[in-house]
C-alpha cells in the first residue's frame, strides 16, 4: 500500500551496548511514518530514562514498523564485539514485517544488512528514524538489564546496566563474573586466569 504512494519506506537502524561489560548488544530497526511524526526524538543518550520510556511508547505506537535485535554474551565472546553489533542490526532489519528500501545506520561501518543502506556518522542525532531506533534499543535492553538484576544480584546491572563503573569494577573483584559478563572483555579477562 505504501509503496503504490510513491513512498520510500526508510529504517534507521542502531545499537545499545556495544561498551559494557556484561549482557547482550542490542539493536532495533524503526521505519518512521512520515506522516505521524514523533516530537521530542534525539539521540538516546542525550535524553532522560523517563523520556526515553515516553518516546518508547510513541515510537511503538506511530511507526510503520519496528524490531528488535540482540547477539548474547557468548556470541559477543565467540565473533567480537563489532561482529555481533552487526548480527544484532540484520536480526533488527530481518524482524521487521515490512522490508525497507533504504536503511540508515548509525557509524562508519557496513553492517551489511538486506537491503541497501547508508552510513551516517552521528546519525543518532540528525535522522529522526535512526534516533528512534537508539531509543527502541536503548530501552529495551536497559529493561533487560534491570531483569537480569534480579537473577545476577549483587552487580548493580539495574544501575550502571553492565557498562564499567568504579562500583561494577569492585563487584566484578568481590564475586568475580556471572554468566553474562563479556569474558573477552580485559576487565573481566583478567579475573578469569
Amino acid at each position: 500500500m505504501l509503496k503504490k504512494q510513491g513512498i520510500t519506506l526508510i529504517a534507521g537502524v542502531d545499537e545499545a551496548g556495544r561498551g559494557p561489560l556484561a549482557g547482550p548488544v542490542v539493536a532495533a530497526a524503526v521505519i518512521l511514518n512520515p506522516e505521524k511524526p514523533i516530537k521530542g526524538l534525539n539521540d538516546s543518550k542525550q535524553l532522560t530514562a523517563l523520556q526515553r520510556e515516553e518516546l518508547f511508547l510513541k515510537i511503538q505506537e506511530h511507526a510503520i514498523a519496528w524490531a528488535v535485535g540482540r547477539a548474547d554474551v557468548e556470541e559477543i565472546d565467540q565473533i567480537n564485539i563489532l561482529q555481533a553489533t552487526f548480527l544484532a542490526m540484520r536480526r533488527a532489519v530481518s524482524g521487521l514485517k515490512i522490508l525497507p528500501d533504504i536503511a540508515l545506520v548509525d557509524g562508519n561501518q557496513n553492517p551489511k544488512l538486506s537491503c541497501e543502506t547508508k552510513l551516517i556518522i552521528r546519525g543518532d542525532e540528525t535522522e529522526p528514524s535512526i534516533s528512534a531506533a537508539s531509543i527502541i534499543a536503548k530501552v529495551t535492553r536497559d529493561r533487560e538489564m534491570i531483569e537480569l538484576d534480579k537473577k545476577f544480584p549483587g552487580y548493580g546491572f539495574a544501575q550502571h546496566k553492565g557498562y564499567t563503573t568504579a562500583e561494577h569494577l569492585l563487584a566484578l573483584e568481590k564475586y568475580k563474573p556471572c554468566a553474562i559478563h563479556r569474558r573477552s572483555f580485559e576487565p573481566v579477562a583478567k579475573l578469569l586466569d
